[in-house]
Formats: structure tokens, C-alpha cells, sequence
């Protein structure tokens, strides 16, 4: 699939309750079959979406007309669709996808159901865009129209359709399925609303609706939840394979609003995974895919709540690291001496334990660090530990103390005398 971004965007002075529209010029692939290569051709086209809606204080400076080519080719594959017939939710994110750093891709291809182009012909097209790191995607089939008020007669030479004197392909779109979070993390034990809708039009209100869902985590498929009704008949019915009470589905929602969304509750490690939601509205069949990641933060803790040198003798102290997901836990040491403004990385970073995994699908580690005799009173070591699942790094210490010589041999005396006393009592 071809990375692109946005390429021009412009400014209509058309304005409705405080709001403004504008059309976003996207640089797409058109993709082909190649018969009896078993390949696909990819050819440069472009997708203009007209009067997409913005915010009334979008800066209009930094927006600039599309401006047809001065020459035209009737070869060169440009489509043209109006946003605002056919309202596509969170539309305005490729308008700011460019200037956020985010790469949009763009693909086009001809469309038939299940190959039946003697029902369709040739006129249909799916479009699929997609914007990096998951703030939008969007799914398109649309129908290409005459253009109106256009005698010119102008014919594309490759896909044998009407051009507009700017020697664009007019479409109206039919059919599409979005979602608006395509990636999201949730928390282990958590809730998760993964994202799906849909909408149509031109479509007969006795045809059938499907809606399926499905799972595809580290090479295994599932389906979790397959929902059957129609336009005009509110009441589906749904079959959820994922587990009695962790999974719900409104069949009102996807007749009434095209909300094809599904919430999980009690979230599991095994639940992470890309998530697959097909509709099909009579002729009409989309996907979207939404990725979810299950985390866990680390529950961070010292074997000791002092440290205490003795003489000569090192001291091991170690760092546990329990329960967390993925399998991404850093562990690093500090030391403070109290000459010192900061805290520097401790000199040995002691030894890792193998990773642990724990009944629920999550791990725990442990780092242990031999503290030597030479570490000066007063110094505070810490453990400080990295995770996904943390906003910050958490941190636990231990403030080093020495024993003294006098007082080394005041503890052996007094447990000697313990000793003493105890052995005396029994006799």
C-alpha cells in the first residue's frame, strides 16, 4: 500500500451556523488486477473530497484551493465526491494529518459484490483511507454519476467514463464504514468500546443487515459476535461467541444509527488483538480493523525497607516487578549520595531474573543488586522501573546505613544474653 499525505486543501466561503466546509485533496494508488499475472498494478490517482466541515476559527490563510490541472489528461485517474452528501464522521482529521505528521494512505479499486458486475457494470469504486496511528479510517463505495450541467463530452480513456470539464471522475457515495479509534490501549480487567459504524443510502429498508466481528491475535482467528436483522426491523439477533456477560451489542443502535460498535468488559491479555468489523447492508460489504493492546502496570517493591552494611560483608537487595503486561518492564539503578545534588546510575546493574508468567497472563521479574561495603552511609538507592502501561517511570529506595564495629559487637553481646537468659528459663 503506497504512503501519501495530503496534498492541497481549500477554502469554500460557504458558511452555516458558525461552521465552514472545505475540500481535501488526498494522493491515492488505483489498484488493478493484472489478468493472468496474478499481480496488481498500482497506478497514481487522486481523491478529491469536497465541502468537508471545519470549525468556524480554522485559519483560512493556511488553506488553498484546489486548482485543476491547466492541461487535461484524459488518462490521469482523478475522483471527485462530495463529504457533505454523505456526512463521513471525523472527516476534517486528514485535513490536519499532514501538518500533525501523520501519513494518510489512499487506495482505489473497482467494486462488485461477490464479482457480479452484470448487476453492478463497472461504474463502482471502493475507496480506503487510512490515517497513521489510528485517528481515522474510513472505508467508501461510491457510484460514478453524470456530471450535471456538463456537455462536454469528455470521456476518461481508460475506465470508459463521463469526465467534468476539470477532467474529474463525479461519484456519489453509496455505501461506507468507518471507525474512529483504530488503535486504543485499555487497561487489564478493564472496559473497551471498540469503534465500527456505517451508513448508506439508495438501499432497499427490507434488506438484510450482518454484522460480524472478529479477532485475529498472534495467528489465530476467532469470531466473537455475528448479528443478523434489517433496515426495518429493530430486533436482531445476535450470537456472541466471546463469553457470557463480557461482550454487548445494541441491535436498536445498528438499525437506527449504523452503530455497529461492541463494548468489552473484564478485559483478559488474551482479549489484545486486531479486531475485524465487516457489515454487509444488502449488495454493499466494508471492514474496518481496530487494534487493541491490553495493559498492566508493574506493582514495584524492595526486599528490604533498610539496608544495612555490615563490616566487609556486601549486601544484595533486590527489585520485584509483579504482574504487569506486555512484556516490556525496564529496570534500572540509581544511587544519591548526599554529597551529590542528583542521583547517578548505580555503577553495577546487578542481574535479571527470567521473566515469570503469572495465571492471568502477566509477568513479573525480579532484579537483584549487590550493594558493596564501600557504599557511603546515608546514600539512597533506588529502583527505578519503565513500563508501557506507566506515564512515568515509578521509583522505590532504600536508605543505606552502616554498622558500626562498637556497635556490631553490642548486638552479639545483647544476643548473647538473650540467648542466656532463654536457656536458663527452659532449664
Amino acid at each position: 500500500m503506497k504512503v501519501t499525505g495530503i496534498i492541497l486543501c481549500g477554502f469554500f466561503t460557504t458558511c452555516v451556523c458558525a461552521s465552514a466546509v472545505t475540500d481535501v485533496v488526498l494522493s491515492c494508488e488505483f489498484v488493478e488486477d493484472s489478468v493472468g499475472l496474478h499481480a496488481f498494478t498500482r497506478t497514481p490517482a487522486t481523491f478529491i473530497l469536497r465541502e468537508v466541515s471545519i470549525v468556524s476559527d480554522e485559519s483560512q490563510e493556511a488553506l488553498t484551493p484546489f486548482v485543476p490541472p491547466p492541461n487535461l489528461d484524459p488518462r490521469a485517474i482523478m475522483f471527485e465526491s462530495k463529504a457533505s452528501s454523505f456526512e463521513i464522521p471525523n472527516a476534517d482529521v486528514l485535513l490536519h494529518a499532514h501538518c500533525n505528521e501523520q501519513e494518510v494512505m489512499c487506495e482505489i479499486s473497482s467494486y462488485a459484490p461477490h464479482g457480479l458486475k452484470e448487476r453492478f457494470g463497472s461504474d463502482h469504486f471502493l475507496v480506503s483511507i487510512n490515517v497513521e496511528g489510528g485517528a481515522f479510517g474510513t472505508l467508501l463505495i461510491m457510484r460514478a454519476v453524470q456530471p450535471v450541467n456538463d456537455h462536454s463530452g469528455l470521456m476518461h480513456d481508460v475506465l470508459g467514463l463521463p469526465l467534468t470539464r476539470d477532467g474529474t471522475l463525479l461519484t456519489e457515495v453509496s455505501f461506507l464504514v468507518f471507525s474512529t479509534f483504530k488503535s486504543l490501549t485499555a487497561p487489564l480487567r478493564g472496559v473497551c468500546f471498540l469503534n465500527c459504524g456505517f451508513k448508506h443510502q439508495d438501499v432497499s429498508p427490507d434488506e438484510e443487515v450482518h454484522i460480524e466481528w472478529h479477532q485475529q491475535n498472534r495467528g489465530q482467528g476467532k469470531k466473537v459476535v455475528k448479528m443478523v436483522t434489517r433496515l426495518n426491523n429493530p430486533e436482531g439477533s445476535a450470537v456472541f461467541h466471546h463469553g457470557s456477560g463480557q461482550l454487548s451489542m445494541n441491535a436498536t443502535q445498528v438499525v437506527s444509527e449504523g452503530n455497529a460498535s461492541v463494548t468489552l468488559n473484564n478485559l483478559k491479555v488474551t482479549d489484545e488483538g486486531a479486531y475485524i468489523c465487516s457489515v454487509t447492508v444488502g449488495p454493499f460489504q466494508g471492514q474496518q480493523v481496530v487494534h487493541l493492546h491490553v495493559v498492566q502496570p508493574p506493582s514495584v517493591s524492595l526486599s528490604e525497607k533498610k539496608l544495612v552494611l555490615k563490616g566487609n560483608a556486601a549486601q544484595t537487595l533486590s527489585c520485584h516487578c509483579n504482574k504487569y503486561y506486555p512484556l516490556a518492564a525496564q529496570v534500572e539503578w540509581l544511587s544519591h549520595v548526599p554529597t551529590d545534588e542528583e542521583p547517578a546510575v548505580f555503577p553495577d546493574q546487578g542481574s535479571l531474573s527470567s521473566h515469570r508468567k503469572e495465571g492471568d497472563g502477566t509477568y513479573s521479574l525480579s532484579s537483584h543488586l549487590v550493594v558493596p561495603p564501600s557504599v557511603a552511609p546515608g546514600t539512597r538507592i533506588t529502583c527505578r522501573v519503565s513500563h508501557p502501561a506507566l506515564d512515568t517511570p515509578v521509583s522505590v529506595s532504600v536508605l543505606v546505613e552502616h554498622l558500626e564495629p562498637d556497635d556490631y559487637w553490642w548486638v552479639l553481646s545483647i544476643l548473647g544474653i538473650t540467648v542466656v537468659f532463654f536457656y536458663q528459663l527452659i532449664r
